[in-house]
């Protein structure tokens, strides 16, 4: 409804040389070191996963054909493999996301993201009100209410 009535009554529109329109890009600029700093964390926090995985793989392989055998480390790997299980779909029931690289990467983005945003007193919902302003026809699924994703074109 508001979209309709906005597309009816004309508003005015913010000008150039709005002071807020400053505010704006400086807090944007804030974002996007946030966003940055967020995705590098991450991104560090996966590449420690996959050491884990290796080292993991590394040690069962030894167990496997030098110190055991395949008899015993059978039902070690199974339960190994339910627990990772278990973890996906706990972390589905925690999320509601799909548990797979792309959901898990974006949930620990969003908890990086809102921490770093705590941690340096960005202003989120000044940041919104400014983007709401200047940018009135973008989506409401595309709105920033507490997070955003990371895009690394913005």
């Amino acid at each position: 409804v508001a979209k309709a009535l906005r597309g009816l009554i004309p508003l005015p529109e913010p000008g150039l040389n709005d002071p807020r329109r400053k505010e704006l890009i400086e807090l944007e600029q804030q974002k996007a070191a946030i966003d940055t700093k967020a995705d590098s964390l991450v991104r560090r926090e996966l590449w420690l996963g996959l050491a884990y995985l290796v080292v993991q793989t590394a040690g069962f392989m030894r167990l496997t054909f030098w110190e055991l055998s395949w008899d015993v480390m059978e039902p070690i790997c199974f339960y190994v493999t339910s627990m990772y299980f278990m973890a996906g779909y706990a972390f589905f029931l925690r999320t509601s996301k799909e548990p797979s690289f792309e959901g898990f990467y974006q949930s620990r983005f969003n908890a990086k993201q809102k921490k770093l945003i705590e941690s340096q007193g960005f202003d989120i919902r000044r940041y919104n009100e400014l983007k709401e302003i200047f940018y009135p026809d973008s989506s409401s699924q595309q709105a920033f209410t507490t997070t955003a994703s990371f895009d690394p074109s913005e």
